[in-house]
């Protein structure tokens, strides 16, 4: 059989199998098989790429699977979960980074037009989402600070920025072996990747994981259109197309548009002046068992602050003991919990919870007015009530867990600061809020204690 009919017999194999992943990939309780089947996948498409392109021979293949597994499996299990949204951020920058190198290395002064206008957009969206995921990096591992970084000028700055971008794009494409405008196309794409993500705060660094996983992915493509690969432009398009689908969703679910996200600073950490009238009410974790354990339904609510206490497995207990008890128990989950789309499911399967408890947004607000007990842990601004009843507050009208319609509300909090956001959260002051301080996990496995 011909050679170039089994290469593309493998494409078409490899792109199957990235689409079914895919699909699998969209329930947590077949995502393992749909990573398994999409890293068959890949690695059938690397290994066949490389064969057809003649870059290197079967046993540097097998060395490379080697070391890249070694590497991989390190990381997996060196990384805490809570360093997941680090990790993703870090995924999309070096992916990036890949397709401008592939876009880079595919510079020929004789191609056409349309094949060098492919192989700059590889290199500028290769370029500029690189470097904006390492900002997404430094930010979600608070190296950099968390707040929107804005300056007098900078949206005059970015302009100027851009048309230096066009104007070096349209020299490349008409003078392409004039490398000067190669390295400033670069040095442009590289900068605009941190003045894009420097003044986006650190509550909608979810929006932007997910914007830049999608960067990634059109990157790919455009390498794929400039070297001619089929596979990679299905490859990228799917990431691509998939970042943006998740995107415009966790936009709609802060109520908020995609150019607001990007352009407005909001996130910036800064103190709200809204003066909150109310009395915070302690309660000890012995206290919250007795509460509890009268309780026949609880709704959970998890946030950062779970992953920051490493929680969800005593949250588990818990609910076991709950469950034993007679308690019907729920998780409610917000589309941007967390730091990373998924961050809380992520979490939760992790500890073994069952998909089918695991309820969204939409999902549980019916049912909160019938909710004994409300448990709020670590989250913050995805159950604050001003989104719904303080009109001058940055994120009013944006859709929220209405957990303050529970009969008795417990949030775990090791202080009265504010969320991610800098907003100060009525719910803290209801009459039906108490408040357990101290670490979530100490609480909650104190609570256990009391149980058995």
């Amino acid at each position: 059989m011909d050679t170039n009919i089994i290469i593309n017999i493998a494409y078409i194999v490899s792109a199957a199998l990235f689409i079914f992943g895919l699909k699998l990939l969209g329930s947590p309780a077949t995502a393992r098989k749909g990573n398994m089947l999409s890293s068959l996948g890949m690695l059938i498409a690397v290994v066949f790429a490389l064969f057809d392109q003649g870059i290197i021979s079967y046993s540097n293949i097998a060395i490379g699977i080697a070391i890249g597994a070694i590497i991989g499996a390190t990381a997996a299990r060196m990384i805490e979960m809570t360093s997941m949204p680090e990790l993703v951020a870090l995924f999309n920058g070096f992916g990036g980074l890949a397709s401008l190198l592939v876009g880079w290395s595919a510079i020929d002064p004789s191609a056409n037009t349309f094949t060098m206008i492919t192989i700059f957009l590889s290199i500028l969206i290769g370029g500029l989402t690189f470097t904006g995921s390492l900002i997404a990096w430094g930010k979600l591992s608070e190296r950099i600070a968390g707040k929107a970084i804005v300056f007098v000028g900078q949206n005059v700055v970015n302009s100027v920025i851009v048309l230096a971008i066009i104007a070096c794009g349209v020299m490349f494409v008409m003078e392409p072996s004039n490398a000067n405008y190669l390295y400033a196309a670069v040095a442009l794409a590289l900068l605009f990747g941190i003045m894009a993500v420097i003044p986006i705060g650190g509550a909608d660094m979810p929006v932007v994981i997910s914007l830049l996983n999608s960067y990634s992915g059109l990157a790919a493509c455009a390498a794929g259109f400039a070297i001619g690969n089929n596979l990679l432009i299905v490859a990228g398009s799917l990431v691509g197309a998939s970042g943006i689908i998740l995107t415009k969703i966790m936009c709609k679910a802060m109520n908020r548009s995609l150019s607001n996200v990007l352009f407005s600073g909001f996130g910036s950490v800064k103190a709200t002046t809204d003066v909150i009238e109310g009395e915070v009410k302690p309660l000890t974790p012995a206290d919250a068992y007795y509460i509890l354990e009268a309780a026949s339904t609880v709704a959970i609510i998890p946030g950062y602050g779970m992953a920051v206490a490493q929680a969800q497995h005593v949250l588990k207990e818990l609910q076991e003991l709950l469950e034993e008890n007679g308690a019907d128990v729920l998780y409610g989950i917000h589309p941007v919990a967390g730091r990373m789309p998924g961050h809380m499911n992520v979490l939760l399967a992790e500890a073994d919870v069952s998909y089918d408890l695991l309820l969204e947004m939409d999902e549980i607000n019916p049912r909160m007015e019938t909710v004994d007990v409300a448990i709020v842990i670590g989250a913050n601004d995805v159950v604050n009530p001003a989104a719904r009843e303080m009109e001058g507050s940055p994120i009013y009208g944006m859709p929220v867990i209405n957990v303050d319609q529970a009969r008795t509300v417990f949030v775990l909090k090791r202080s009265m600061a504010s969320g991610f956001a800098g907003i100060a959260n009525p719910l803290f002051f209801k009459e039906n809020t108490r408040m357990i301080f101290g670490d979530a996990k100490e609480s909650i496995t104190t609570i256990i204690r009391e149980f058995e």
